[in-house]
């Protein structure tokens, strides 16, 4: 596949940047984080296991010392279905955060829709080392149905190179779709155009954000220039009115060398307009996670 390595560098691009710590705009949202104890139930078949626990007071503290007026709190696929832990986080949040479950497509109705009265606005599926769902089962069908109804978004986390295959069924029922982390392409070795082209073509649907997060879990330290270039594109696509922000709190699997200070610095390289800026931390959160 053609690919494209970056022309500039990482120290080009912050010249270009603005600091935007501590400049936030009033009413700006983390997109992206996760809250969870050691003790809570974690399912057997897990790709990872915290050794700390990532308490939603400590979350709410990094967003009123970084400035933001509220979170979406995105359940760990670690805790599986078992979305106990994240309901209680919501309420004691007390308006501050929005949640994303994750869900067997057989729950009841009355359950969903309880979910949403607890301040749950999407579903996540996060599909690595999972097979396809049967998106045209009567099961699937009926809970994709009340999603929309719910205005609920269903939030994809899989490789980009399986999106062809995840998004088409998801769009004929209409659903919002946001896309977890660039799209979680493999980027390591430069940039893959056809499945960006791919990724920048779902613009045209109008139902389809994506989040700018977690840089790590695509780039390493030597090729991180490339994610500038990447929400460059992304921004001429999609425009800051389908990109939304992720801390990707507390940086699971990262967390030596990521942090939320350098989740702020990384979007100040990508957006750097303050206009776009405002429009990616406030109006299309505060719009699509229904704040």
């Amino acid at each position: 596949m053609p690919r494209i390595t970056p022309i500039l560098s990482h120290s080009d691009l912050l010249m270009s940047a603005r600091s935007l710590p501590g400049n936030m705009p009033p009413g700006a949202i983390d997109a992206h984080a996760h809250v969870f104890d050691r003790d809570l139930p974690m399912i057997a078949q897990r790709r990872y296991t915290p050794d700390y626990p990532a308490p939603l007071g400590r979350y709410l503290s990094l967003l009123h010392d970084h400035g933001l007026a509220g979170g979406v709190l995105v359940q760990p696929s670690f805790l599986g279905y078992d979305n106990r832990h994240l309901l209680r986080c919501l309420r004691q949040a007390k308006g501050l955060c929005k949640g994303v479950v994750a869900l067997d497509p057989a729950t009841p109705k009355a359950i969903l829709h309880e979910m949403a009265h607890a301040g749950v606005v999407g579903a996540r599926m996060n599909l690595f080392g999972q097979d396809l769902p049967g998106f045209q089962n009567e099961t699937w069908r009926r809970f994709l149905s009340e999603a929309r109804q719910l205005d609920w978004h269903i939030e994809v986390h899989c490789p980009v190179t399986q999106l062809p295959d995840v998004l088409p069924p998801l769009l004929a029922f209409d659903c919002k779709i946001v896309i977890d982390h660039f799209g979680r392409p493999d980027y390591e070795s430069g940039i893959d155009l056809s499945t960006l082209d791919y990724l920048c073509g779902l613009a045209q649907t109008q139902r389809v954000w994506v989040k700018l997060s977690a840089a790590y879990r695509v780039w390493s330290e030597k090729t991180i220039a490339q994610s500038s270039l990447v929400a460059h594109r992304l921004l001429q696509a999609f425009s800051a009115r389908r990109l939304v922000w992720g801390s990707d709190w507390p940086h699971t699997e990262h967390e030596a060398s990521a942090g939320f200070d350098r989740a702020l610095q990384h979007l100040a390289d990508w957006i750097p307009q303050e206009e776009d800026r405002f429009a990616i931390l406030v109006d299309t959160p505060r719009l699509l996670f229904q704040f």
